[in-house]
């Protein structure tokens, strides 16, 4: 894996020579083990003294870290023209939980605390909600609005492609009973712990939301029935249906309008 992703790192910088890609590994000392992080710099980082803005992304199940820059060449580009932090965590697969039955899996206090502090202490940034967004993809979208929810503190801005945002249709899958229990027997903590169920801890426009979903996806009917919800609580949102599936052609043409949407939120 180190192998691979180094001569992707040289590529990258060879061929494109847009920004400044990098592996950060950080100590959780929640979880008591390090984990690898990806991070992109916007061209002429280095030389400016200006803080910028930070985007967390998070991958989906079965992904990691690096996995964004072999999906999603134009991270560089969008790093260079947005002139953001982009900072890519691997989470394993799960679902940015802090698991009630595996303290190894504690992501949501590695991801919204250790990592972003790190961040913070070691770069120019603006360390302040105002100043930091997250994002995902399938497991990722469900983290990125779990994480948001929960830490309106932390992140002022939440995307979601293709999100899993409402669990409980899928106790067998994606590891989701090894983070959570089985949920025959612990339904109480899955109810808990579905972003379907969270709408309750938002305030208003306080945090700033975008999703969206190809209408042949296995997630669409959640990500419909989350619309709806946020409709009929009045919390502005904007979100989007597209033809298309589960899959990597859909999240490129969908990330376009995320980093745009987090663009917006950043100067705004």
């Amino acid at each position: 894996m180190k192998v691979a992703f180094t001569f992707l790192f040289l590529l990258v910088n060879i061929f494109t020579a847009k920004a400044e890609i990098d592996t950060l590994t950080v100590k959780s000392k929640v979880m008591n083990k390090e984990i690898s992080n990806l991070i992109i710099l916007p061209k002429g980082y280095q030389k400016q003294n200006a803080k910028l803005p930070v985007l967390y992304m998070l991958h989906g199940a079965g992904g990691y870290f690096s996995i964004w820059v072999k999906r999603f060449p134009n991270l560089q580009k969008y790093a260079n023209e947005h002139h953001m932090i982009i900072v890519c965590p691997d989470a394993i697969t799960s679902w940015y939980f802090d698991s009630p039955i595996d303290k190894n899996v504690q992501y949501e206090t590695y991801v919204t605390k250790e990592l972003v502090n790190y961040i913070d202490a070691n770069y120019n940034t603006i360390k302040d909600r105002k100043g930091r967004a997250v994002l995902g993809l399938s497991m990722g979208g469900h983290g990125a609005f779990y994480l948001s929810f929960r830490n309106q503190d932390v992140f002022g801005a939440a995307g979601s492609m293709s999100g899993g945002l409402d669990i409980r249709p899928f106790p067998k899958n994606w590891d989701l009973s090894k983070r959570l229990g089985d949920y025959a027997t612990n339904k109480e903590v899955w109810e808990n712990n579905t972003v379907i169920n969270m709408i309750h801890l938002l305030k208003g426009s306080h945090l700033k939301l975008i999703f969206d979903c190809g209408t042949s996806d296995f997630f669409y009917d959640a990500n419909k029935r989350m619309h709806k919800k946020l409709l009929e609580r009045n919390i502005p949102h904007d979100y989007i249906e597209r033809p298309g599936g589960h899959s990597p052609n859909y999240w490129r043409n969908s990330l376009k309008y995320q980093i745009l949407f987090m663009s917006d939120f950043f100067k705004g």
